[in-house]
């Protein structure tokens, strides 16, 4: 892993599990088997991690950052990935960006998975 500190931010998240999708070149991160982060590469070799968000804030982070843009192969208004090579992105709102998209794949959850967290 090219970014580890990354990855063990994600892997504090409660009931957070990483899985290796080799048909994509990609990891990623569920909880309860429904991903709140993938970390791959786009269609030019370019590594990016992609996280779900609030629409809102979302579009706050394309209008602030350069790196950031709409989901690569995503649904485009609810999720966003952030090249990390040559990232303007501080990591304090890397992880923000991480807090909120395991919050709404946690709020997603049937109640007896949210209980079980």
């Amino acid at each position: 892993m090219k970014y580890p500190e990354i990855e063990n931010y994600i892997l504090l998240k409660n009931g957070s599990v990483r899985e290796e999708k080799a048909e994509w070149d990609a990891i990623l991160f569920k909880v309860f088997d429904k991903m709140f982060v993938m970390i791959g590469q786009d269609g030019k070799g370019h590594d990016i991690i992609t996280v779900k968000c609030d629409i809102a804030f979302g579009e706050l982070l394309r209008k602030q950052y350069r790196s950031v843009f709409p989901g690569y192969y995503m649904n485009k208004q609810h999720w966003n990935s952030v090249y990390l090579s040559d990232c303007d992105v501080p990591f304090e709102v890397l992880c923000e960006m991480i807090d909120d998209s395991y919050r709404l794949i946690v709020a997603s959850l049937k109640k007896s998975y949210k209980d079980q967290l």
